[in-house]
């Protein structure tokens, strides 16, 4: 890739995860190495048992301890995400990922998992060549303000508050 940006993906619409996974397999389809770091995933998706048909080029890795972060996050979450953020600065130092997704990372900065500051840092040294992508709710204004492209995603109707429907394996999950 000649030139690498940072694309943000946020807001309260479903679609954000699903967004970076396009991406993702477009990045695939041209040869690109892919890498995805989920903060607060811990679990089997759908999208893992598709990406695995393309493991020689996407690498996806969850730092998640289970659950969903509910209130002050635990000893347990704090320590899976500081490791997640670990492989992601290592994987855009190594420069070995034309693109680095950082699924969830806004959600984590919001409970205070990710730092704001190392988040910005980890932005600006962003190699010139690497395509980064930050999604999840509650992009903080820096973020966004810092980032090339950014999408709200902002729900107008959505089934499960219309009509109780619950996470769909293949669909939502």
């Amino acid at each position: 890739m000649e030139k690498g940006y940072i694309q943000v993906y946020t807001g309260n619409g479903k679609g954000k995860t699903t967004a970076s996974l396009g991406l993702t397999l477009r990045a695939a389809g041209a040869g690109f190495k892919v890498l995805i770091v989920q903060f607060m995933k811990q679990g089997d998706y759908s999208e893992h048992k598709a990406l695995e048909r393309f493991s020689d080029l996407i690498t996806i890795k969850q730092f998640g301890a289970g659950a969903w972060v509910k209130g002050k996050p635990s000893d347990e979450e704090v320590m899976r995400a500081r490791e997640g953020f670990s492989l992601l600065q290592e994987a855009m130092k190594s420069g070995a990922y034309d693109v680095v997704v950082a699924e969830e990372a806004n959600t984590a900065m919001k409970y205070g998992l990710i730092g704001l500051e190392e988040m910005l840092e980890l932005m600006e040294n962003k190699p010139e060549t690497t395509e980064l992508v930050i999604t999840g709710r509650y992009a903080h204004e820096a973020v966004m303000e810092k980032a090339d492209l950014v999408s709200e995603i902002q729900p107008v109707k959505h089934y499960f508050k219309e009509q109780g429907v619950k996470a769909r394996v293949g669909i939502e999950k």
